[in-house]
């Protein structure tokens, strides 16, 4: 045992320059520069040497001896916060936890994935890139937490070496009195996704458990700002909206989940581009406001088996773009899925879309879905082939709603979380 070692312990528990008890070991001589440290860690249970009356202070430890060692300081409240960090595997092997340490080493997180992906776009060709994500997390205090996420999108079909790297995410999120908050640029989901399923800027507020209300207000950074063709008039347009608020209600009864809302896509803003033949390209022609978007929408899910799940949405908006459809429903069906902690697990998924435009703004699937509303299917697989590495394959096969057109979509992805 090293002098410091024993100095430091010894201090740790408060020892002073006295004696505490007889010798208890036969190598430890009274004149010993360690003698009155060794016998307080004694005296308090911290050592007990070989168990044949010597110290052995000239032996290596092993680090399964040190870790007894510090359980036992930590036991009688010494602050050796230092020591139980360098041996925090075998402290818990002895199946000690170092809550004043996890705390602190707890206290900011950074973690991420990384995500290559390959899509098929039938006869309008492919598209393939990386995706990598770093996530930080931080515990601003018991109540509330901040998490930001920096990502980096690279085209990988494009030899130009383009990409971009941007702050997708950047709120905090915690409690006031009974009420769970999210404020900042956070993800917004609405419908499972089918409605909508990006960032935005903005605020959640939530109350309650197995009965929840939420109520949002933001602004949506993120609205893919599809165009749609006219190809009797060579136009094209978008539809964007400033902002989004509006509220709903989860509840979950036994094996089923029930869930009623109400959305306001507001300022809507129809721009209309005109070609321009000198050009040879779009340029803005006019524009238009156009009502607000207001959206209701009904679901349920339950399970008819242990991992099968059954689920179907409903919506119905205000407004009719393009066609004559204000109206949409999504049926799902899944088994089991891929868990990243556990390798070889897996999971089946499929789904039916016959959605108007105006239920879509930002859609969470990964087929190409076209500008003018769209009806079809998706059939899709996930796997773990490793701890923290999970591949997935989905096929789409979509008619859009003004033409009659094939979008037919295979996607696929592997994913490594670190």
């Amino acid at each position: 045992m090293k002098k410091s070692l024993v100095l430091a312990m010894a201090m740790a528990l408060g020892v002073t320059a006295s004696a505490y008890a007889a010798n208890p070991f036969s190598d430890v001589p009274a004149g010993h520069w360690a003698y009155d440290s060794i016998n307080k860690l004694a005296a308090a249970g911290v050592i007990e040497g070989y168990g044949d009356t010597t110290f052995g202070g000239d032996k290596l430890m092993t680090r399964y001896e040190m870790a007894q060692i510090v359980a036992k300081a930590m036991a009688k409240g010494a602050n050796v916060d230092k020591l139980a960090a360098e041996f925090a595997d075998e402290l818990d092997t002895l199946g000690v936890r170092v809550a004043a340490l996890e705390k602190k080493a707890d206290n900011v997180k950074i973690t991420g994935n990384i995500r290559y992906n390959y899509a098929d776009y039938d006869e309008d060709g492919y598209a393939t890139g990386l995706r990598s994500r770093i996530w930080v997390n931080g515990q601003i205090n018991d109540d509330w937490s901040y998490t930001g996420m920096l990502q980096n999108v690279q085209n990988l079909k494009d030899n130009a070496g383009n990409e971009k790297t941007d702050f997708q995410r950047a709120y905090v999120d915690g409690k006031i009195g009974g009420v769970a908050v999210e404020a900042g640029r956070l993800q917004l989901t609405l419908v499972d996704g089918n409605l909508y399923d990006t960032r935005a800027d903005g605020v959640v507020a939530s109350y309650g458990k197995d009965v929840k209300v939420t109520g949002f207000y933001a602004k949506p950074t993120d609205q893919g700002k599809a165009f749609l063709e006219d190809a009797a008039f060579n136009a094209k347009s978008e539809l964007e909206y400033d902002n989004v608020y509006g509220a709903k209600v989860d509840a979950k009864f036994g094996v089923v989940a029930a869930t009623a809302g109400y959305t306001v896509f507001q300022d809507a803003t129809y721009n209309v581009y005109a070609f321009d033949n000198d050009k040879k390209e779009y340029v803005l022609f006019g524009n238009k406001n156009l009502d607000d978007n207001k959206i209701w929408n009904v679901g349920v899910a339950f399970d008819l088996a242990k991992d099968l799940n059954l689920s179907a949405n409903y919506m119905k908006s205000s407004e009719k773009y393009v066609t004559d459809d204000d109206d949409a429903i999504v049926v799902g069906l899944s088994y089991a899925g891929a868990k990243a902690a556990k390798e070889g697990s897996f999971g089946v998924y499929g789904k039916y879309y016959d959605q108007a435009r105006s239920t879509v703004v930002a859609h969470t699937m990964n087929g190409a879905y076209g500008n003018h509303g769209f009806k079809g299917y998706m059939v899709g697989a996930n796997y773990t082939f490793a701890k923290n590495i999970v591949g997935a394959v989905e096929y789409y096969d979509l008619e859009d709603k003004l033409d009659d057109s094939d979008m037919k979509t295979l996607w696929s992805q592997v994913v490594f979380t670190f």
